[in-house]
């Protein structure tokens, strides 16, 4: 494999990665913005609430989104595999 295919690939797999990883980031960041919201709102000043929401959050969008996460990255697997068993 010429270098610039596998650094054309390794791109691809950070991207990717980056992209699987973004949509559940997204939510814990937006989830713990809404909760600091509601803390500051309330003046409760309680570490442990902001945690259970975000941990919560987190599991739903890995729920709803894993099957798509799997299906991405076994792809990728799969096209990289097949490319190595090509050359």
């Amino acid at each position: 494999m010429d270098p610039q295919s596998l650094v054309e690939h390794a791109e691809e797999a950070i991207l990717l990665s980056l992209a699987v990883a973004l949509p559940v980031l997204a939510i814990a960041a937006l989830v713990g913005a809404l909760v600091a919201a509601f803390q500051a709102a309330s003046q409760i000043q309680d570490p442990t609430i902001a945690h259970l929401p975000r941990l919560l959050a987190v599991i739903a969008a890995l729920v709803v989104l894993g099957p798509w996460m799997g299906h991405t990255v076994a792809a990728f697997a799969e096209r990289m595999f097949l490319l190595a068993a090509t050359r």
